[in-house]
C-alpha cells in the first residue's frame, strides 16, 4: 500500500470514528470541504483518544503515564515538517506509523499550521480530569474549559484559516484569501471562547453522569449560591449526586436557601442553577460567534451549525433540568440536519 493510500485510509478511520462518537460535531463539520473535514476528524480522533484514557478504568498512575506517551508523540509530531515518525522506543509507546489516528494527525500537521501548544493544553485538561480537580470559582472552571474545548477551537481555526482584517466575503470570492497574524490572534481568542461555551453546555448535559463518575465541574461558589451545598458542606461528587438525585426524583422536600436568600424547594433551586449556568454559556456563545466574519463562508456555516446545535441542546436542558438529570438529552438527527440546513441558507448570501 502506498503512503498516499495509507494516509487516505487513516483519514477514513478518523472520519468514521467522529461520525459514530460525536454526532453533533459531525453534523457541522460535514459542511466543510473534504481536506478540512478530514483534518478536523483527525484532531477529534486524537481528542477522543486522550479523553478515553482520562475516563477509563485504569489506575491514576497508568492514566497519567499513557497521557505522557501521547504528549511525547504529539511533541515529536508537531516539531516535524514531514509525515515521517522517529523510531519507536519504550514498551509503552505504540508504533505511530501503524496508528491511523497518528498517521492522519501527522498529515494534518504537515498540511496546516496548527498552533503548537493547543493539543498539549488538551492533554493538560485531561490530567485535571484524572486528578478529579474541583473548582471553587468560575474562573477556575474557565481554565479547564479552555484546555479541553478551547484548544479544539484554536486548532479548528488554524484549519479554517482566517481573513486579513477588513477583507469581507467579496474579497474571498475575488481570490483575496489571506491569513493575517492580527486576524488570527483575535480569531484564536474567539475560537477559544466558543469552545468554552460548548464545554459549559456539555457540563450541564452531563451533570449526573459526571457526578456518578466522581467529578463535579460546576463551581462550588455556584453550588452554595443556589443551595445545593451549604457553607462548610462536603462539595465532592457524592454530596452533589445526592442533591441532584433528590431533585430529579421530585423527592426533595427539604427547604433550601436560594439565590436571593429565599427558601426554595429542590425543583426551584435546580431550575435556578441551570438557568444561571445556561445564561453564562449563552454569553460565551455570543462572544465566540463574532469569529465568523474572520473566516470564509463554508467555515462560518460550519461554526454557525455547530453553535446552533449546541444552542438548541442548551434550550432543552434549561426547559427541563429534571429530564437532563434522568437521561442524557440529545437532539434527533432530523433536528440537527435542519439546523445545519438553516446555517447553509443563512450563510449563502
Amino acid at each position: 500500500m502506498s503512503e498516499t493510500q495509507t494516509i487516505a485510509q487513516a483519514y477514513r478511520h478518523c472520519e468514521s470514528l467522529t461520525r459514530e462518537q460525536a454526532a453533533n460535531f459531525y453534523y457541522a463539520i460535514r459542511l466543510l470541504p473534504l481536506a478540512r473535514r478530514r483534518a478536523i476528524c483527525a484532531v477529534y480522533a486524537f481528542a477522543r483518544r486522550v479523553d478515553d484514557i482520562a475516563d477509563g478504568t485504569l489506575e491514576r498512575e497508568q492514566k497519567l503515564r499513557l497521557l505522557d506517551v501521547q504528549a511525547q508523540l504529539l511533541a515529536e509530531l508537531s516539531s516535524s515538517t514531514s509525515v515521517a515518525f522517529p523510531p519507536v522506543s519504550g514498551g509503552d509507546r505504540p508504533a505511530p506509523e501503524t496508528d491511523p489516528v497518528m498517521v492522519a494527525l501527522a498529515d494534518t500537521y504537515a498540511r496546516f499550521s496548527l498552533p503548537p501548544t493547543a493539543l498539549e493544553d488538551l492533554i493538560e485538561g485531561m490530567r485535571m480530569d484524572v486528578d478529579e480537580v474541583t473548582y471553587e470559582h468560575f474562573e477556575d472552571l474557565v481554565l479547564y474549559c479552555r484546555r479541553v474545548a478551547g484548544s479544539i477551537g484554536r486548532v479548528s481555526l488554524a484549519i479554517f484559516g482566517t481573513r486579513e482584517p477588513g477583507l469581507g466575503r467579496s474579497a474571498k470570492r475575488s481570490g483575496g484569501r489571506a491569513v493575517g497574524r492580527a486576524a488570527n490572534g483575535n480569531g484564536a481568542q474567539l475560537a477559544d471562547d466558543l469552545g468554552v461555551a460548548m464545554q459549559l453546555t456539555n457540563i450541564l448535559r452531563d451533570l449526573r453522569e459526571d457526578a456518578e463518575n466522581g467529578r463535579v465541574y460546576l463551581p462550588a461558589e455556584d453550588l452554595r449560591r443556589f443551595g445545593v451545598i451549604a457553607d462548610g458542606d462536603e462539595r465532592g461528587a457524592p454530596a452533589i449526586l445526592a442533591a441532584l438525585t433528590r431533585s430529579a426524583n421530585g423527592s426533595n422536600t427539604e427547604a433550601r436557601l436560594g439565590e436571593n436568600g429565599a427558601e426554595a424547594d429542590g425543583a426551584d433551586w435546580l431550575h435556578a442553577l441551570v438557568r444561571f449556568e445556561a445564561d453564562r454559556a449563552r454569553q460565551w456563545f455570543r462572544q465566540g460567534m463574532t469569529l465568523t466574519p474572520l473566516i470564509d463562508r463554508r467555515s462560518a456555516v460550519c461554526v454557525t451549525a455547530m453553535a446552533g446545535i449546541y444552542h438548541r441542546l442548551l434550550d432543552r436542558i434549561e426547559a427541563d433540568p429534571e429530564q437532563a438529570l434522568r437521561e442524557r438529552i440529545s437532539l434527533p438527527a432530523r433536528e440537527k440536519a435542519w439546523v445545519a440546513a438553516r446555517s447553509v441558507l443563512s450563510g449563502s448570501g
